[in-house]
């Protein structure tokens, strides 16, 4: 009897843990931002909704549960070949949303590496259209296209892409080395051409001013010869066909300059000309001539 009792009480025990499985295993409770599959048998059967539900135990399992809330894709940074073959470095950042689950599961295997491959292959099309000042300053415009490029697709998926950001867009390390080189020489050849210009006005103003000068000594010389001609015309009709008055002035002028050459200090010897004594006698026979008379 005794026996009989322990083998009910351990039956009872054991119909009572089936219930509280079963119970446990129908009742769920889906948290707020989630969306749970259902498949019974292998088939889809239903969307559970956030809140408290109920499913048939041993028959309906949960497949797949679903995030509804806004999805981060980090496009890991790749190597783009603009239209004029020069290498750049793109990563980007995808948000998205799972509006349709069942489509987000059954539609594709793995519906966030799809897009983020998606977004990737679209990426490396748009840039490779582009040439590499374009694709350096358009980075709104790869963004839009981007966005619309993948939208249509992801639709399919039951996603929707939010929004997709350019992070960060750059040449290649060698390409960097390549553009500082170019920036380089670009900057030395404007250097240069900055000095040639400077010495090539230099050399016009020095020209310029040589002519200038140039023109106001032949000028002067001018004004110079047409003064001593006027000095002339006038001693010339002052004296008129008297000579003496004339040597007499170059005399005295003659006298005076070999004093001053006789006074100065770095004049160690002073030469008279041979024929000064015959040219002052001849000077003063004149005038006496022209005493008498």
């Amino acid at each position: 009897m005794t026996e009989l009792l322990n083998g009910m009480t351990i039956v009872s025990l054991v119909i009572l843990l089936f219930v509280v499985v079963t119970v446990a295993n129908g009742v769920r409770i889906i948290p707020q931002g989630e969306e749970w599959i259902v498949q019974r048998l292998g088939k889809y059967r239903t969307t559970l909704l956030p809140g408290l539900r109920f499913i048939i135990p041993y028959i309906d399992i949960i497949s797949h549960k679903v995030t509804t809330k806004d999805i981060i894709l980090d496009v890991q940074e790749q190597e783009v070949i603009t239209r004029d073959n020069a290498v750049i470095v793109v990563n980007a950042i995808s948000f998205i949303k799972v509006t349709d689950p069942v489509k987000a599961v059954y539609g594709v295997e793995d519906y966030a590496e799809a897009i983020r491959n998606m977004i990737m292959t679209t990426l490396r099309s748009i840039v490779g259209d582009m040439e590499l000042d374009e694709a350096l300053s358009s980075r709104d415009m790869i963004k839009a296209r981007l966005k619309a490029g993948v939208a249509d697709e992801a639709l399919d998926w039951g996603l929707t892409v939010k929004s997709v950001e350019i992070q960060d867009i750059k040449p290649s390390q060698s390409m960097q080395r390549a553009m500082e080189l170019q920036a380089s020489a670009e900057r030395e050849r404007k250097a240069m051409v900055t000095r040639a210009e400077g010495e090539k006005q230099s050399m016009i103003l020095g020209a310029e001013a040589r002519l200038e000068s140039a023109k106001r000594d032949a000028v002067a010389q001018v004004t110079l010869a047409e003064a001593s001609a006027q000095a002339i015309r006038k001693v010339n009709a002052a004296f008129g066909d008297n000579e003496l008055p004339m040597l007499y002035l170059l005399g005295e002028k003659y006298i005076s300059s070999v004093g001053k050459l006789a006074e100065s200090e770095n004049a160690k010897v002073v030469l008279l000309p041979a024929d000064l004594q015959s040219t002052l006698r001849g000077l003063f026979q004149r005038v006496n001539k022209s005493g008498q008379g």
